[in-house]
């Protein structure tokens, strides 16, 4: 039973991670909404957790609509709508493509919980036959195994049949049984069907030439000519996103891309070059060109880097003058003692969310008011600091150059092409002498927004409420939520969750204390793939070891962890993230795995402890879990209070758990 518990939480983990990825790479509108599926998903394992208890057969349905999705969505790939919703900008192809969003959200929204329903009635079976806390501590530990798979894939590279091979057998292990003969066929006819449509499909998608896998984007890259000149074009989840072009080229189509080096250092080519979002190398190229004695070149996707060294026309990459940083942008300013003459933000639009967050794109940190004075602290006298992209919105350039004023204490140059894709040009000198302005900035307007900032780093949201597009959204996932729970339990799950009302919030709760780890790492330590999959192992981690402290010590008693738990939520509160980064960065880990790590210990320990007493197991699982999705819908507000927030929010949900706990029940480790 334990090993097929272990083998059920792996599926589950591996499988909700898989879909984040492969729908997020043909659905572009995924891109920005990751935790869409990931709310699905939750829904999902909740609505098994439940059903297990009255389930009398194997959930076949799980690999069959899962055969189902991926046939669907390959057969008809969708990009992002940018019409309807302005208040919040997506930087995505120009043109609409296969199903309205209003179709494919609500089906993808759906099928990813009829699919991790199925892993997850698994597992609930198996928590019916074992003590509480040692099934709680097999599927953590299953979870853990799903986790570290797929983190190991990505970091081969591995494309998605490697993916859908994983699934396939952990299905064929799980729903296959080894009873009757007639029985057995039945059933691998079953879970073998769909199963060969999504590998067939996988494997096609896995071995096209163009195609190739970075542990944020399907790549695809395509060579052409204009006009004699060679042009490789990066597309990435289905939108185009670079072409590496020889530089002489792209300054003579595009002369703005000059303009930093005109406007920065007067005129004077720059002897130390950082950009930031080197891509395939043709800012790195520009630069050279420039006279730059030496660029540190960083770039956070390791294949379009990969790329760019092996096909840019130019060969930036392998010129000794460069040295090429696979690392987040704002983590490697954190790091280093360098000074440059110039730094550039180089088209830094990730096109993708960091997993886990549900706000958080790969540079929104870049875009700080605290990320501009880090670049301040690091240029050299006479330095300047330049970004340059396709804004498509006026305020945006606006709210760009006000946070570089505000940074640097006077105006920058701002230089725009008048196109619909209102392209700018932001350089900022160190000091108002060490830049040459050819249009200086009029200044801020009534309707400039504010900075950005650490806390609330969302660059692309115009107004100061969370956009009506998220709020209907979310709003349909707790309906559907609300409805697909009451069917899933024939009418009995929301009076069996009745008592557990508790965990349902401590669910909530942990999901923001989670969500606020991964945002809080992702400043401190980066937003590359690396750092999110060790918070989310080292959530795990400390959820594991509270598990193991609860079944092996005596603990203190439930009121005394919530003190303790409300001590660490104070500390986050006291320390925050801008306290940190001023620290070395051992010391910087250190205090922040305790920081971060002692609330999410302390509510485990609160929740195996209740956990270990309750009268139904599956029913106050599923409540936790459900309790989760909720937590997701929350995140959300983070948009409105800043991530800081979220932890008031906790604190909150917390505080109702206290309430609503059962008074004079003591637990029993199971």
């Amino acid at each position: 039973m334990k090993p097929r518990l272990v083998l059920a939480s792996a599926l589950m983990l591996f499988l909700e991670l898989a879909l984040i990825r492969w729908t997020g790479s043909n659905v572009v509108h995924l891109s920005y909404f990751s935790n869409f599926v990931l709310l699905g998903s939750f829904l999902g394992i909740g609505i098994g957790i439940l059903r297990s208890g009255r389930a009398k057969r194997l959930p076949f349905y799980s690999p069959i609509v899962l055969g189902l999705l991926v046939a669907v969505v390959a057969w008809k790939p969708v990009t992002v709508n940018r019409g309807g919703d302005t208040s919040v900008i997506y930087f995505t192809s120009l043109n609409t493509t296969g199903p309205p969003t209003w179709v494919i959200l609500p089906i993808i929204f759906v099928a990813a919980a009829v699919i991790l329903a199925g892993p997850a009635e698994l597992v609930g079976r198996c928590f019916g036959e074992l003590p509480r806390l040692t099934a709680y501590r097999y599927d953590l530990i299953g979870s853990l195994i799903g986790i570290l798979a797929f983190t190991g894939l990505s970091f081969v590279g591995a494309p998605p049949i490697w993916w859908g091979a994983i699934v396939t057998i952990l299905f064929a292990v799980l729903m296959v049984p080894q009873q009757k003969l007639t029985a057995t066929a039945l059933s691998a006819a079953l879970v073998a069907a769909p199963l060969l449509v999504m590998v067939g499909v996988l494997f096609h998608e896995s071995t096209r030439p163009e195609n190739s896998w970075s542990p944020y984007y399907k790549v695809q890259t395509q060579a052409s000519q204009w006009d004699g000149v060679p042009l490789l074009t990066i597309t990435v989840n289905g939108v185009p996103h670079q072409q590496a072009i020889p530089a002489d080229s792209r300054l003579q189509w595009e002369p703005q891309y000059g303009l930093p080096y005109e406007r920065a250092n007067a005129g004077k080519a720059p002897k130390n070059v950082l950009i930031i979002g080197a891509g395939s190398g043709s800012d790195v190229a520009i630069a050279l060109k420039k006279g730059a004695q030496h660029v540190d070149a960083v770039e956070i996707d390791p294949r379009i880097r990969d790329i760019g060294k092996a096909l840019h026309p130019d060969r930036p990459y392998q010129d000794p003058r460069v040295t090429s940083h696979i690392d987040d942008g704002r983590a490697f300013l954190s790091r280093t003692d360098k000074k440059y003459d110039l730094i550039m933000l180089a088209l830094p639009d990730s096109l993708t969310l960091v997993n886990g967050a549900s706000s958080l794109r790969l540079e929104s940190y870049l875009f700080t008011k605290q990320a501009f004075e880090s670049a301040k602290e690091h240029l050299a006298p006479g330095g300047a600091f330049a970004m340059y992209n396709y804004y498509r919105e006026t305020w945006l350039i606006d709210r760009l150059a006000l946070t570089a004023e505000e940074a640097f204490g006077h105006k920058p140059c701002v230089d725009k092409v008048g196109d619909d894709l209102q392209q700018a040009v932001v350089t900022v000198g160190l000091t108002e002498a060490d830049q040459t302005c050819g249009t200086a900035w009029a200044g801020k307007t009534e309707i400039t927004p504010p900075p950005a900032t650490d806390n609330r780093p969302f660059l692309y949201l115009f107004t100061d409420r969370i956009p009506s597009l998220y709020l209907v959204t979310l709003g349909l996932v707790l309906v559907a939520g609300l409805i697909g729970v009451g069917i899933a339990g024939g009418g009995s799950s929301y009076r069996r969750m009745r008592p557990y009302a508790d965990l349902f919030l401590l669910g909530a709760g942990f999901m923001l204390l989670e969500t606020k780890s991964i945002t809080g790492f992702a400043l401190l330590f980066g937003t590359t793939w690396v750092v999110n999959a060790i918070v989310f192992a080292g959530v795990l981690i400390a959820v594991l070891a509270a598990v193991e402290v609860t079944r092996r010590f005596k603990t203190p008693p439930v009121k005394a962890m919530y003190v303790i738990l409300a001590a660490g939520l104070l500390l986050s509160w006291v320390f925050p993230d801008s306290w940190l980064l001023s620290m070395p960065v051992g010391l910087r880990a250190l205090v922040a795995v305790v920081i971060a790590f002692m609330p999410i210990f302390a509510a485990n320990v609160i929740f195996a402890k209740r956990f270990s007493d309750t009268a139904d197991g599956t029913a106050s699982f599923g409540a936790n879990l459900l309790g989760a999705m909720l937590g997701g819908c929350l995140e959300y507000a983070a948009l409105l209070i800043g991530f800081d927030g979220l932890l008031i929010i906790a604190a909150l949900l917390y505080v109702g758990a206290f309430l609503l706990r059962p008074k004079g029940s003591p637990a029993v480790a199971g």
